[in-house]
Formats: C-alpha cells, structure tokens, sequence
C-alpha cells in the first residue's frame, strides 16, 4: 500500500482575483481531494498577505468539513503566538464534536518569538560564505539562505504582525512553547487547573475527538515538544528544506510513547507541481520563485502571479540566491519524473506520510496536479 498523501492548501489568491475566488477554490479542492483519496486536507494561518486568504483556520477548516464527509480536515498550522490555548481548544473541539474524528489540530510556535529570531532563522548565513548543497539518499538538501537587504523589511512586519495579533501580554514574552501545548492536551482530557489547584474543565473540550499535532522547520522547540509530548509532528521542507532531516531526527530523538502515540509518527511537506509535459509544469511553477521573493524580501506574499508576469520579473544574482533553496527543491514536472523525487524524500525522511502543497495560477490547473499525482501514486 503506497504511503498516504495528504494536502496543504494555503488558499492562494492570484493576481486578477479576490479571498472570496480563492476560498471557493479552497472548498472545491478539498471535495476533489476527497474523491482522489488524500488522507488529510489542511490550511494554514497567514495574517497581512494579499496573495494569501487563509487567515481564520478555524474557520476555514469548519466549512471545509461541512463540504466534505470523509476526509480529515485541520491546520497546517494554527499559531499559537496568536492565540490563547484555551480559545485554540474551544474552537477544534466546537468543530470536533459535529464532525469527530476528523479534526486534526495542528500548531505552529510562529508568533511566540522575536522578530530577530525569526530574521535569523530564515537568514542565518551572512557571512558570505558558500556552502554546497548536499544530496541524501537521494533528496536535494540545500544550504540555509544567504541574508540579504530584505531581513530588515520582513523584521519589521512581523513586529506589526505580532503587535496587531498580540492581546494583553506581547507575544514576545510568551516563550513556552511547551507549556502552552500542554494545556490544550490538558483542556482535552480534563486534568487543567488553576494556579489555585482547583480543576477547570472547559466545554465542549473535554473527549472532543480530534488530533493535536506539533509542525516544525528546525531542530529546535518544536520537534522537542512533538517528541517528548507523544504527538505526531510534521516536517516542513517545503518551507525549510536545509532543516528537514535534522527536524526529523531531534523529533525521533526526543520521541517518549504517549497514550495519544506509541511511535514515532512523521509527515513531510513538500511544494509539488505535476503537468502531462515537463514544458508546461515548468510554465506552471515559474510563477514560485517571485512569490517566494515577495515573502522573503518583506512583502508578504504578493497575489500569485501569472506565467506572463513571473516571466516580466527582475531577476538579480541576490535575488535569486534568496530563493534558491525553495526554487531548486520544488519538485516538477511528469508524474514520472515528480514520483521518484518524492519517493526520496519519503525515503530519506522516513515519513509516514507526505502532505503536498501546490499553488498555480489557474484554479484548474492546480486540480489537474493533485489528479495526475494521486493516479501515479498509486502505483509507488
């Protein structure tokens, strides 16, 4: 049986059209997935984007299980810098309890750092050095992005982020990244209590039927959480592939057996684009790397462009190394050509399962993807 696909669906709005195109495509990929056979059909949180309209995954991920029937439905990931535990708990659970066993409830640290930590992360190289790509058991494992002028944009927009989201306490201080997925853990099973020592039982939380994930790009608080918590963990390599396999490996390492996991349980993300010629996928991904450009440089996500507006857009020797490790592990073309690379990255990675990201500009096109994908899959 070939291992399980799933879909990670950033509701992206294309230049040309608004949040309300792009929502109703959501809807109806997510009913397409379905009859394809994905496993999982997630969204995620992204605030302050104009090519991005997901921002409300609770709600989002409410209609999509009301539009469907079988297929589990949740986030990718909800971010817990932006949101108390409790109100988290309170919405899956509300979800949950008309569409159990379904839900799954995945959570991001994104929001409970610095603006600095964030800028060093995604541009931790700045001495100028060069380091080479590297291939394991077959996945392209690219070096960490280079910093470049845009480091001091994109910190300042998620300072206005963070402050705009935050209520009450800054998110900056809200550190514990553990500790606030406890609560949530505790919230579902009924152990919560105050600082008084009295118990708090939250409703509809308690036996709520849905799974908590933990989704990560380092090897950091995140893959330390999954694993000593006992919960699955999702690896983002569409979103850092330098860090995948060490993500993956501290989140093993870390892995303690929990009423919820008795093993190790792990997905990898990745960007994928598949075409019935390796002309058109190629056509069809060019669009990636100004998009990709647009986030990392500060702007925040841009609409989506065409094929005819990536190609107007003003390539530089720094520009293009600020999205090179994206650019070069999006994975494109044939079914025949995208199966083997994924293979690799199942392989390399050991994962359970693998979630798939694509974004095109044609609504269609990004249908026919996801089809050509999972026929081929079948097969593997």
């Amino acid at each position: 049986m070939p291992t399980p696909l799933s879909v990670l669906d950033l509701s992206p709005i294309v230049s040309g059209q608004t949040s309300a195109d792009a929502l109703r495509n959501t809807i109806d990929l997510a009913q397409r997935a379905e009859r394809l056979g994905y496993r999982r059909y997630w969204v995620a949180e992204h605030h302050l984007t104009p090519g991005v309209a997901s921002s409300a995954p609770a709600v989002l991920i409410a209609l999509v299980a009301g539009a469907t029937s079988q297929i589990r439905v949740g986030s990718g990931a909800v971010l817990l810098g932006h949101h108390a535990p409790l109100v988290v708990a309170e919405q899956f659970a509300t979800i949950a309890q008309l569409h159990p066993g379904r839900i799954d409830l995945g959570l991001g640290r994104s929001g409970l750092v610095r603006s600095r930590e964030l800028v060093r992360r995604f541009t931790a190289r700045t001495d100028g050095s060069a380091p080479e790509a590297k291939v394991v058991d077959g996945l392209l494992i690219p070096p960490k992005p280079r910093a470049l002028g845009g480091s001091k944009r994109f910190a300042a927009r998620i300072e206005e982020q963070q402050r705009l989201l935050s209520v009450g306490e800054p998110a900056e201080a809200l550190v514990d990244y553990r500790g606030q997925v406890t609560q949530i853990l505790q919230f579902v099973s009924g152990d919560f209590h105050a600082s008084s020592g009295e118990p708090v039982h939250a409703v509809p939380v308690e036996g709520a039927d849905f799974d908590v994930w933990i989704l990560g790009s380092s090897a950091g608080e995140s893959s330390a959480a999954a694993g000593s918590l006992g919960l699955p963990f999702a690896a983002n390599y569409h979103v850092s592939p330098s860090t995948v396999l060490e993500a993956v490996a501290a989140y093993r390492k870390n892995f303690t057996a929990s009423a919820r996991l008795s093993r190790p349980y792990v997905v990898v993300s990745a960007d994928v684009v598949v075409a019935d010629s390796d002309t058109k996928a190629r056509e069809l991904a060019a669009p990636y790397g100004p998009w990709v450009h647009s986030i990392r440089a500060g702007e925040g996500a841009i609409p989506f462009p065409s094929p005819a507006e990536a190609a107007e857009f003003p390539w530089t020797d720094q520009a293009r190394e600020l999205v090179a490790d994206r650019v070069e592990t999006q994975i494109v073309g044939t079914p025949e050509a995208v199966v083997p690379k994924l293979a690799a990255l199942r392989d390399a990675t050991a994962a359970d399962e693998l979630v798939i990201t694509t974004v095109t500009h044609d609504h269609a096109d990004r249908i026919r993807s996801y089809e050509l994908l999972a026929k081929a899959w079948e097969t593997t």
